[in-house]
């Protein structure tokens, strides 16, 4: 049975996530949610989001550096209920 997480993006959108359907970032384009990436590997940083509450799990490890509080959705799912400024 999959386990599903909700993830609530800048405190006007609440999806329900599957991490086994895909990473965090392609939960946020799914819903239609502009992102900002240039990567999808870890590698740049620039879809750098902040996580205010929750746990993330990573599928490949990042090599941008991530600031505390911070994820990088192109290559992570959730771990947990999250909530997210995603810019």
């Amino acid at each position: 049975m999959a386990t599903t997480f909700k993830v609530i993006v800048n405190g006007q959108h609440q999806l329900a996530v599957d991490p086994s359907q895909g990473t965090l970032l392609e939960a946020i384009e799914a819903a239609g949610i502009e992102s900002h990436y240039h990567c999808r590997n870890g590698f740049c940083g620039a879809c750098r989001t902040q996580l205010l509450e929750g746990q993330v799990s990573y599928i490949n490890e990042p090599l941008a550096f991530i600031r505390p509080g911070d994820c990088l959705p192109c290559c992570c799912v959730p771990a947990s209920d999250l909530t997210i400024e995603h810019r």
